[in-house]
């Protein structure tokens, strides 16, 4: 599976270290855990939403890098938590994180969850028949991975850009 995740183009695009910051997914402490989108629309939103960033004349200037990442083995576990925990704010993330802790001492190695970041249909992509149209809507999902992960393999699809400036009409702001 192919999955995207967006960095700081000046860092790999895995954490190494437990020293990352909490997450929605992982506490102090409780790292590495890698967050990845299944759309690319989908990591950009995360950014955006993470960031705060609303209006098309704060995209000039974002320099990210956008990676596409192969998973041999996605992982399967779902957390147990209502849909508003799971796409909720910052006040939802103590409850993410012990679900996320009690999947990791029941050996989950990663969790499948949907996507905080994009409003329900804002994973859709693009089709081209007699011209480019709207794909059919689709909701996003993320992916997480625990742990030190140097088994899987990333391309760098764009090394230092913005978002499309489409994609904030799709984020679930905070």
């Amino acid at each position: 599976m192919i999955v995207f995740r967006h960095a700081d183009p000046r860092f790999p695009f895995l954490w190494e270290a437990a020293a990352q910051p909490p997450g929605r997914w992982h506490g102090e402490g409780e790292g590495p855990a890698h967050y990845f989108a299944a759309t690319p629309h989908g990591a950009w939103g995360e950014f955006l939403r993470h960031e705060e960033i609303k209006d098309p004349e704060d995209l000039e200037g974002i320099q990210r890098a956008l990676w596409a990442v192969e998973v041999p083995r996605p992982p399967t576990a779902r957390p147990r938590l209502s849909e508003d925990s799971m796409r909720g704010g910052p006040e939802s993330y103590a409850e993410c994180q012990a679900e996320a802790a009690r999947l990791r001492r029941r050996n989950a190695r990663g969790l499948r969850a949907p996507a905080a970041a994009l409003a329900p249909g804002g994973a859709s992509g693009w089709s081209v028949d007699g011209g480019l149209r709207p794909g059919p809507a689709r909701d996003g999902e993320v992916y997480v991975l625990f742990g030190q992960r140097s088994d899987l393999l990333g391309w760098p699809v764009v090394l230092a850009g913005s978002p499309p400036e489409e994609v904030l009409e799709r984020v679930r702001h905070f």
